[in-house]
């Protein structure tokens, strides 16, 4: 089956949050497939290519079962769409395509990544600290909202980054925040997201997965692990938990859960 990509001149903000909010097959089936007319039959595992294509085809490209109000346009009212063949069995991938000012960035999924808690951050106030979290990926940045005077804290709050075709580490720092100057750095980490992705892509759609161990990112001289990190597949979904000890910095470690959801179908 193809690979089929949506490109579009210009994306509004809150356009491309909608394609992040799509977030993988159920999110994404709830959405697209919220409109099939009565008695429509979805292709089957005996159905031919062309049928699945076709289906593909009108279910992303038309967005013919998809509420009229959501439909992504352009500024400009227009929407392209291009497809190239690529044989890859039974599988079909769908990924976005934005065109701007730096150029065309494809992404091939969602990563969503839980910050939880941290442990004996560093001090930058008098006794204290107010901090905060900052992911950057590629372009993109995300924060956690600031807790005050604490060393220890707990966020548990959910982030969410586009995975770009050509990924690089997701960086993470950490910050105390201060009304008066500049928020004082506590460190920072970087994690390498090919483990968990490598790990989804080979093997396939993870609803039709047990729970199990899919795959490792290992503690070494190298990296920020406080220990090995484990990619799992939980209830359907790729998740992997990540302790990481704060580099550049006196101390103070960071605790993550990472979803990882393919724009794929």
């Amino acid at each position: 089956m193809g690979v089929l990509s949506v490109t579009l001149d210009q994306w509004a903000d809150d356009e491309i949050n909608s394609m992040i909010e799509v977030g993988g097959n159920s999110y994404a089936n709830a959405i697209y497939e919220a409109f099939l007319p009565e008695g429509y039959h979805k292709p089957h595992p005996d159905s031919s290519q062309e049928e699945r294509a076709d289906f593909i085809r009108s279910k992303y490209e038309l967005q013919e079962f998809l509420k009229p109000s959501l439909r992504l346009v352009s500024n400009k009212g227009s929407l392209e769409a291009t497809s190239s063949r690529k044989h890859t069995g039974s599988n079909v991938s769908l990924s976005a395509s934005f065109n701007s000012e730096a150029g065309m960035v494809e992404f091939i999924g969602i990563l969503k990544v839980k910050v939880i808690r941290g442990t004996k951050l560093a001090v930058r106030d008098l006794i204290s600290s107010d901090p905060y979290v900052v992911l950057t990926l590629g372009q993109q940045k995300a924060k956690t909202s600031v807790i005050k005077r604490n060393l220890n804290p707990v966020w548990n709050e959910e982030l969410k980054l586009s995975v770009p075709q050509q990924y690089g580490p997701l960086k993470l720092q950490v910050f105390d925040h201060d009304m008066l100057s500049k928020d004082d750095k506590m460190g920072d980490a970087e994690i390498d997201l090919q483990p968990m992705i490598s790990a989804a892509t080979a093997f396939g759609d993870p609803d039709l997965l047990a729970d199990m161990q899919i795959g490792k990112w290992l503690k070494s001289p190298d990296n920020a692990l406080a220990r090995d990190s484990a990619v799992n597949v939980i209830s359907g979904k790729v998740k992997q938990e990540v302790s990481l000890m704060l580099q550049n910095v006196e101390s103070g470690e960071v605790e993550l859960e990472l979803e990882w959801i393919p724009l794929n179908q």
